[in-house]
């Protein structure tokens, strides 16, 4: 990690990683799509409804492992002080806000056919919906204490608290017994039958590694913004 404090090293690296992340999201992604819609079977109670989990899934995923990325970057900068640090949070939370959006915006889909509503007040449901206001908030919070010339530790202090909404989220549907369903996919196996299940991975993969060069794309504009700015303040002194 410490490698790539330097802002130079990390655009070699970046510049091609993003590229290739890009092309390796579209294909898995378009194909687990594609396979979903035309070689699964609709399912036995829900119907043509259930090929929403090829979409749904990846993005409840990513909408939850986006703020671990900005917790991950807040120890970094609170601790480490990696010079990266809050640039990487301040990328990955517009990319994390989107996939929680689109999460929140399936699952809505999803419900209304299954449970005959759009929306649920459940603990999984609301705890998903906090999440996506976090992120909004993160969002807003780094851009003012970047107006300001802050360092970015109250927002990375923000994000570390924030984080605490993730095991809400994950065991919601323990705690709460409500209209969402439980756990269908764990490590020791799934509930979901093979043959309705097999295009998943290759959404969750190609979801991940778009996810992966969009923060990339960010951290890389950032830089060449504050470059910018910094030859600017050189030429005008």
């Amino acid at each position: 990690m410490h490698a790539l404090a330097n802002p130079a090293r990390f655009l070699r690296l970046a510049r091609p990683a993003t590229a290739w992340l890009l092309l390796i999201g579209l294909v898995f992604a378009v194909a687990g799509m594609a396979a979903g819609l035309t070689l699964t079977p609709p399912d036995y109670l829900q119907g043509e409804t259930v090929r929403i989990i090829y979409i749904h899934v990846p993005s409840a995923w990513l909408g939850m492992a986006g703020w671990l990325g900005i917790a991950s970057a807040a120890i970094s900068q609170l601790v480490w002080r990696h010079p990266l640090a809050a640039v990487a949070g301040r990328a990955v939370a517009p990319a994390g806000a989107t996939f929680a959006a689109i999460c929140l915006i399936t699952g809505s889909i999803w419900g209304r056919p299954t449970w005959g509503t759009w929306w649920e007040w459940d603990g999984r449901l609301t705890s998903m919906l906090v999440l996506f206001f976090l992120y909004l908030g993160y969002i807003a919070l780094a851009s003012a204490e970047r107006e300001r010339g802050g360092e970015g530790r109250v927002t990375a202090i923000f994000g570390l608290v924030g984080a605490l909404n993730l095991p809400i989220i994950h065991y919601s549907v323990l705690w709460w017994r409500t209209l969402h369903q439980g756990e269908s996919i764990g490590l020791t196996g799934s509930t979901i039958d093979s043959s309705i299940l097999w295009p998943l991975p290759l959404t969750m993969v190609g979801f991940t590694c778009l996810f992966a060069a969009a923060v990339l794309m960010r951290m890389r504009a950032e830089l060449a913004e504050a470059k910018v700015e910094a030859r600017m303040r050189r030429l005008g002194a």
